[in-house]
């Protein structure tokens, strides 16, 4: 596994991705706390784009819990048709809608442990609300970030919670609101996965990344 970057090595990092990009933002749509915990749940394994097209035309009818209920599991389904296990996803909607109205007043729990116990939402989905909502410094580990974290050295880990840790121990806490969004842009449009794009990436002098593509 390679190893922790130092410090102000980090910090350089960060200032990088922060001159470049000031405000990042989540790429999926939505217009409250609960088109975003909809929206999150049916991004796994699935792209945002698609998600987005999929729930443009659901949350314009269904943006809150009762609304989802009231258009019940046939017409939930037939919106989200095109999303990889669109058939359990939408029973875990119209599941979580249920638990929201009936024990949460139809609002969004803004706890990770409350969010956790929704059908369909685990913990990288929690930290994804709990920071794109309520601007809480917690970072959703998904494939992109852990190999991000792991090529840089940033944040390396053997797991998806080492590597959450990282983040929270190893980020300057002036950078960790924005942290994993920073890294999931980079990961997703230029430290891909196959022939990573080193000779556009704003950190290839930092980065301990030994199989370069320049």
């Amino acid at each position: 596994m390679v190893q922790q970057l130092d410090y102000h090595t980090i910090r350089e990092i960060f200032d990088r991705f922060r001159a470049a990009e000031p405000e990042p933002r989540g790429e999926l749509h939505h217009v409250n706390a609960f088109t975003l915990v909809v929206a999150v749940a049916l991004s796994a394994q699935a792209t945002d784009a698609g998600v987005n097209r999929a729930t443009a035309k659901l949350f314009e009818i269904a943006d809150t819990p009762a609304k989802m209920l009231a258009l019940g599991l046939e017409s939930v389904t037939e919106h989200i048709k095109s999303i990889g296990l669109y058939r359990n996803k939408a029973r875990n909607v119209l599941k979580l809608s249920q638990i929201l109205v009936d024990d949460y007043g139809g609002e969004v729990p803004n706890s990770r442990a409350a969010l956790q116990s929704l059908p369909g939402v685990g913990r990288k989905t929690a930290n994804v609300v709990l920071n794109m909502w309520w601007h809480y410094p917690a970072q959703a580990v998904d494939t992109h970030i852990f190999r991000v974290g792991n090529r840089t050295g940033i944040c390396p880990g053997k797991d998806v919670m080492a590597v959450e840790r990282a983040i929270e121990d190893n980020v300057p806490v002036d950078y960790q609101h924005h942290a994993h969004h920073w890294m999931i842009l980079h990961g997703r449009y230029i430290c891909v996965a196959r022939k990573p794009k080193c000779g556009a990436c704003l950190l290839r002098d930092l980065c301990l990344f030994e199989e370069k593509t320049l």
